[in-house]
């Protein structure tokens, strides 16, 4: 048997039209959120990617940074630690500023949240994570009924305004669910194809959430074997990583494109470069199929409940979004322009998408870097 697997839809036939350098979905999705034309979403698009490359090249040159977000206006600002740092920073042509706090200090912080959660699992906390536009660290609570949940708080307001307590959010889970004839199934469950790589001796792995590969089962694509679940940092009831990797048969293979269900053919995967906070973001899920929004943060830590009546499960390192998902959509791939980044983690328990590309919603996704790093692989490319 040999099978081509498809980020969420099959491999369209390489004799297809060029790609376009970015996914004409993502372009008209932007343009509407915008309010603006689709050549002027190819502006920004454009101009994001000009702006992180030169963030990039800022370690080349040993200029320090403490994060870097897109502002509203498309504007990459860089966190600089003091203010002749900023000016090294303005001198290569990007916008910088000296923030109260800045990454480290905010990820020192958050490390708290997780040592008290660590101790005592805080049901009913949604989520806390870095948000490096306002340099607080934002906790979302859905209820504070619960003991966990209560202490999480204690510590949060102890740690005063670098703290931002949201209320009246929704309880968040992974989104797998029961439901037959899936484009990957396992054990009557099913979720979204995520992401191939290979290790140093060129064995081919599927990276995908953990959660879809808990029990390392065998993975099915329409109903053919494809690959066998290998590794997973994901438990229900722990504190958990949400990244797994599956061992692809010799006879198939990931395909190095993402499909979007009709929407903007297949777009080849050129790399991993992590997206910025606040640039255009896509997915891919056989659920919601084809849905665009945008980064909204890294280092993010959420409280999953088990639908099934299990204990939480305090997942840490996701990424946020405002890319509608819904129950299924989990290992399914995040992409940004050509830069493959991540996979489906999951969602609020019970968001419904309105079926359009830009469908208002949210989504946390494991990042592909930190995935691929961790179990040492390297992406097939396109």
């Amino acid at each position: 048997m040999s099978v081509t697997v498809v980020s969420g839809a099959q491999a369209k036939d390489d004799s297809a039209p060029m790609t376009p350098r970015y996914q004409p979905e993502m372009v008209k999705a932007l343009a509407t959120t915008l309010g603006v034309s689709e050549d002027a979403a190819v502006e920004r698009l454009d101009s994001q990617t000009e702006q992180q490359n030169t963030l990039a090249s800022l370690g080349k040159k040993r200029i320090a940074t403490q994060g870097a977000f897109f502002d509203k206006a498309g504007t990459l600002v860089v966190n600089a630690p003091d203010a002749k740092t900023a000016d090294r920073i303005e001198d290569a042509g990007l916008t910088a500023r000296v923030p109260a706090r800045g990454e480290s200090a905010l990820n020192a912080i958050k490390a708290k949240l997780d040592a008290q959660a660590a101790r005592q699992t805080p049901s009913g906390i949604a989520a806390w994570s870095v948000d490096l536009q306002s340099d607080t660290v934002v906790v979302e609570v859905a209820n504070d009924r619960s003991a966990g949940a209560r202490a999480f708080l204690k510590q949060a307001k102890s740690l005063g305004k670098a703290v931002r307590v949201v209320e009246g959010k929704q309880q968040l889970a992974p989104q797998a669910l029961v439901y037959p004839g899936s484009r990957m199934t396992f054990n009557g469950y099913l979720c979204s194809v995520g992401y191939g790589a290979k290790d140093s001796s060129g064995r081919q792995y599927l990276v995908t959430a953990g959660h879809c590969i808990e029990d390392l089962p065998d993975l099915y694509y329409d109903n053919q074997h494809f690959a066998k679940g290998e590794r997973t940092r994901f438990a229900v009831g722990t504190n958990s990583v949400d990244m797994g990797i599956a061992r692809v048969d010799s006879d198939d293979q990931i395909a190095t494109k993402v499909g979007t269900y009709g929407q903007a053919g297949t777009i080849a995967v050129k790399g991993s470069k992590r997206a910025a906070s606040g640039a255009a973001l896509c997915k891919s899920g056989q659920t919601t199929q084809w849905t665009c929004g945008a980064v909204k943060s890294y280092n993010v830590t959420v409280t999953y409940v088990d639908q099934n009546g299990g204990p939480d499960t305090v997942v840490r390192g996701l990424g946020s979004s405002s890319v509608c998902t819904q129950g299924g959509d989990s290992g399914g791939a995040y992409i940004s322009g050509n830069q493959a980044q991540g996979m489906t983690s999951g969602g609020p328990t019970n968001q419904k998408c309105n079926g359009s590309v830009n469908s208002p919603g949210s989504s946390y996704f494991q990042p592909l870097d930190d995935a691929l790093s961790y179990y040492g692989l390297s992406l097939n490319l396109g």
